[in-house]
């Protein structure tokens, strides 16, 4: 049975990357946003996307998350062809976007239920998967609180529960921690370190944080005006950099009352 052919239940099978990315692009009119890309991204993996703004990695995140057509190239996700079985896609995967679209007025419960149903999660176990989700993001004891009581970080890692609830193999988030402070940063890079080992999951991110890819992801490939310009690990990447010093500067907490 051929790649393309593989149903939406085939697991990851040995010599397939979870992503496959060949020379693809995207052009919007005469303006070329992605230009012949080409990567892979293991299984187990976190892999991420670092790049100013502007250069193109949430439209390749959009294009492989079958968001938006590639103008040519080809890409597949989860051995699925993301031009030929879109749907397959988009079953197999979880998707947490930049903007925060979670209803305020429901609980972080109901929020998560109604994806569940959406997702297509037997009646039966819905419950069950919600709460699993919540308790994943160490939101349990907040099921029922509104969404609208939640900080910014605990948002954050509720978007993540909803990304997970039909148990996907591969996550794409598009800029996690952005307008997100320093110590909620931290918590959701913690959190999405744990869910990788827990559930065995493949994490592609975009970030235009350079810590933010060297504390996380395993691999980083740096895209600039659509192009990929490097890719490898963050010590060798930071390795290729002429230099003999890093300076890293750490700070104490600020004394209550200070500010």
């Amino acid at each position: 049975m051929s790649p393309e052919n593989a149903s939406p239940t085939t697991g990851p099978r040995p010599g397939l990357a979870a992503i496959e990315v060949e020379e693809i692009t995207k052009r919007f009119g005469e303006f070329t946003a992605v230009d012949r890309v080409t990567f892979k991204v293991e299984h187990g993996e976190i892999f991420g996307l670092l790049g100013p703004n502007g250069a193109g990695k949430s439209t390749l995140i959009r294009m492989l998350t079958t968001l938006l057509e590639p103008t040519s190239g080809t890409a597949r996700v989860n051995t699925f062809d993301v031009r030929r079985f879109p749907s397959e896609v988009r079953q197999s995967i979880g998707v947490i976007p930049q903007a925060m679209t979670s209803d305020l007025d429901l609980s972080a419960g109901e929020n998560i239920l109604i994806f569940a149903k959406l997702y297509g999660v037997p009646r039966e176990r819905r419950m069950r998967v919600v709460r699993e989700a919540l308790e994943a993001v160490e939101l349990a004891e907040w099921a029922d609180k509104p969404v609208k009581n939640l900080s910014g970080g605990m948002r954050r890692r509720l978007e993540i529960a909803r990304g997970l609830v039909h148990q996907p193999k591969i996550l794409f988030l598009d800029e996690p921690t952005t307008g997100l402070d320093p110590v909620s940063r931290v918590a959701v890079w913690e959190m999405l370190s744990r869910l990788k080992k827990q559930r065995d999951l493949t994490i592609l991110l975009t970030t235009h944080y350079m810590d933010e890819a060297d504390k996380l992801c395993d691999r980083v490939a740096i895209v600039d005006h659509g192009k990929l310009v490097a890719l490898d690990s963050p010590a060798k990447l930071k390795a290729s950099i002429p230099g003999k010093y890093v300076l890293e500067a750490s700070f104490s907490p600020v004394p209550e009352g200070w500010l």
